[in-house]
């Protein structure tokens, strides 16, 4: 690319490449910014690029940054040459409306902005612009890191369970869910079937029991040490 931005490192590339998890999206949004008050760093250990701003970033962390030799520099695209990739662009456009309107977008200062509000109503050369300029990004981008001997590695990503993943586990619960299940509805109908054989006079002492456990659940137990050995519950009898 004869004509693309021509890299300028700080200091000669020596010695072996070196291996950086490269964190695309944040390199790629620091080349593409190149307004005067924002500074851009590449952590050389962890690929997370660390961006500074003028008047609102402390202005000692800038200098412990820029003084860091963990931290490296990133060299922005020029604006001239974001220019070019837009007439470029527009080269690839059939003639007609859009062509028409990009090329009066560009004309004067503000062309940026125009040039994107246009393609504001025109989404698929708008998604087709976005393609178009990440792919010359990530051109400035490799070359700059060659530049200064850095490989970029795949970065360690977190893994995600999938939906058969977290099925298989319940699914092997659910038979034993459904034996337990069972043996309460069972238990439920022996209560009932007992009740019904229940003498009149003896259901107001059932129910009177049953009431007694459905409230015992919410009770708080007590427990205390015996002798210093081990805690007892007060509300569960010793066994004989």
């Amino acid at each position: 690319m004869a004509d693309e931005q021509k890299t300028t490192p700080n200091a000669p590339p020596s010695g072996p490449l070196r291996k950086v998890p490269i964190a695309w999206e944040a390199l790629e949004d620091a080349f593409e910014n190149n307004a005067p008050a924002v500074h851009s760093y590449l952590h050389l250990e962890s690929g997370e690029v660390v961006r500074i701003v003028d008047g609102v970033a402390d202005p000692t962390m800038h200098q412990r940054v820029s003084g860091d030799a963990n931290y490296l520099r990133v060299d922005p695209v020029s604006s001239r040459e974001q220019y070019r990739w837009m007439e470029r662009f527009i080269a690839t456009v059939e003639e007609g409306e859009l062509r028409d309107k990009l090329v009066q977008a560009i004309d004067g200062k503000g062309a940026f902005r125009r040039f994107k509000d246009v393609l504001m109503t025109f989404p698929v050369d708008r998604e087709r612009w976005f393609t178009f300029r990440s792919e010359r990004l990530r051109a400035c981008m490799e070359q700059w890191l060659g530049a200064h001997s850095i490989e970029a590695v795949a970065r360690t990503e977190w893994h995600v369970p999938t939906a058969d993943e977290i099925q298989k586990p319940v699914e092997e619960e659910k038979p034993a869910r459904r034996v337990r299940a069972l043996a309460v509805e069972q238990q439920r109908r022996r209560i009932q079937e007992l009740a019904e054989l229940l003498p009149a006079r003896e259901l107001d002492a059932a129910v009177a029991f049953l009431e007694f456990l459905r409230e015992r659940k919410h009770l708080p137990r007590t427990r205390v040490k015996v002798e210093g050995e081990r805690e007892v519950d007060l509300d569960t009898p010793e066994p004989e």
